[in-house]
């Protein structure tokens, strides 16, 4: 039986149109790779609410559910686990994005994304969100 792992992402976009990049610490599976902000979505949790939970963590930052737009999402295989991850896209939130969890962040234009090593998961999105922007 393949375990199911559920993912909540978002493509923070801000006035100028570049996208929030944050790349996984040292320490954690697939680290130095780039992807977008968020985290597993907790038993008892929509997609949204963690979301919401993982930004305040992560970034310092507050959004709302009617902030958050369903873009499209990854369904992607890895080794011991498949991963499912819906990637909304936000244009507003409270507060100036901070690393909490000594992560790096980066501004990206939606043209450049393909320039970051990003999980296997994640790269089937770009063309999706560089597109739509």
């Amino acid at each position: 039986m393949v375990k199911v792992v559920l993912v909540s992402a978002v493509a923070l976009i801000d006035v100028d149109g570049r996208v929030l990049l944050a790349q996984r610490p040292k320490g954690k599976s697939m680290a130095g790779l780039w992807e977008f902000p968020g985290g597993k979505v907790e038993p008892g949790e929509t997609p949204e609410l963690a979301l919401i939970r993982e930004l305040e963590e992560e970034l310092g930052i507050n959004t709302w559910e009617s902030c958050l737009a369903p873009l499209t999402f990854a369904s992607h295989s890895y080794d011991d686990f498949h991963l499912l991850m819906p990637l909304f896209a936000c244009r507003k939130w409270s507060g100036t994005p901070t690393s909490r969890e000594n992560q790096a962040l980066k501004w990206v234009r939606p043209h450049a994304l393909k320039d970051f090593p990003m999980p296997a998961a994640d790269l089937p999105l770009i063309p999706i969100l560089r597109d739509w922007l």
